[in-house]
This record gives C-alpha cells, sequence and structure tokens, in this order.
C-alpha cells in the first residue's frame, strides 16, 4: 500500500482522495483502511490529515483492530495521543479479545499501554463522577463527551 513507501509525500494522499477515493474504504483484502495503516506505520502526520478529512477512527479490520491497535503494536505514542483526544474507543477488543492497552503490553510498549491505562482512568473517572449541574453549579460547554460508556456503533467490546 501507499502508506508503507516511506517516500510517500502529502500530494500523493492528496490526489488519491481528490480522485474519488474514499479515506474510510478497506483498499485490501484485510479490510485496513488508509487510517490504519497510517496508525500501524506510525505516521502522526498522515493520521492526523486523515482524521480531518473525517476517517473513521474505530472502523475495524477483519482482525478486528482499531487504528487505535495499530499504534499501540508498533509503539507509537504520537498516534496513540491523536487517536484517543480524537474519541477512539480506548477499550475496543480485536477478535483475539485484546484491547489497544494489551497489545502495546505484548509488544513491549510499556510507555504506550502506561498512556492508555491512564486514559482508560480518567475516562471512567469522568464518567462517574457527579455532574456539577446536578448541583446546582453552571458548567462551561463541554468538547468531548465521557459520560455513556453505552456501545451504540455495534462493536465488539470485551469489558
Amino acid at each position: 500500500m501507499l502508506l508503507l513507501d516511506g517516500n510517500l509525500e502529502v500530494d500523493s494522499l492528496k490526489h488519491l482522495l481528490e480522485a474519488g477515493a474514499s479515506v474510510n474504504a478497506p483498499p485490501d483484502p484485510c479490510e485496513q483502511s488508509p487510517v490504519h495503516l497510517a496508525a500501524g506505520g506510525g505516521r502522526a502526520c498522515f493520521l492526523l490529515w486523515q482524521l480531518q478529512t473525517g476517517a473513521d477512527l474505530n472502523q475495524q479490520d477483519v482482525f478486528g483492530e482499531a487504528p487505535i491497535h495499530k499504534a499501540a503494536k508498533v509503539g507509537s505514542l504520537e498516534c496513540l495521543s491523536l487517536l484517543v483526544a480524537s474519541d477512539a474507543q480506548i477499550d475496543l477488543c480485536n477478535k483475539n479479545g485484546e484491547t489497544a492497552e494489551d497489545l502495546a503490553w505484548s509488544h513491549g510498549f510499556p510507555e504506550c499501554a502506561r498512556f492508555l491505562t491512564a486514559m482508560k482512568c480518567m475516562q471512567t473517572k469522568k464518567s462517574g463522577e457527579p455532574s456539577s449541574r446536578d448541583q446546582g453549579v453552571p458548567t462551561p460547554r463541554q468538547k468531548r463527551s465521557f459520560g455513556s460508556t453505552e456501545n451504540t456503533s455495534g462493536k465488539r467490546r470485551c469489558w
């Protein structure tokens, strides 16, 4: 695939999308989208650009892996940070029941695993805290919602 080429230019990807290629289209038999390949290659600049063009950051391939799994397997803390900041599902499991955190540990990237653990704990704390609105305190608008842990995407979760 093009993203695996070390000499890939941003313009090449731009031309593909301008020609009608979908940023979410699975281009290969493993159903890996360009976002999977960018995350799996540790290409944070391409990942950011794809997320800005509407890529599905929770799309799973035939192995049940989303881009967050790919980034964890290669130890790309930069890609993981982008995905988490863009509200990727941290607890999404692949077909083997492994989360991105599990893959980071098993592939020898403890820094990435600790980051994912910390982010998961922060999201859990946020969703468990009583709302200040319930206490009569006005709150500023929040950019992200951590309130619901319900799986509405139809993707498999392992908890």
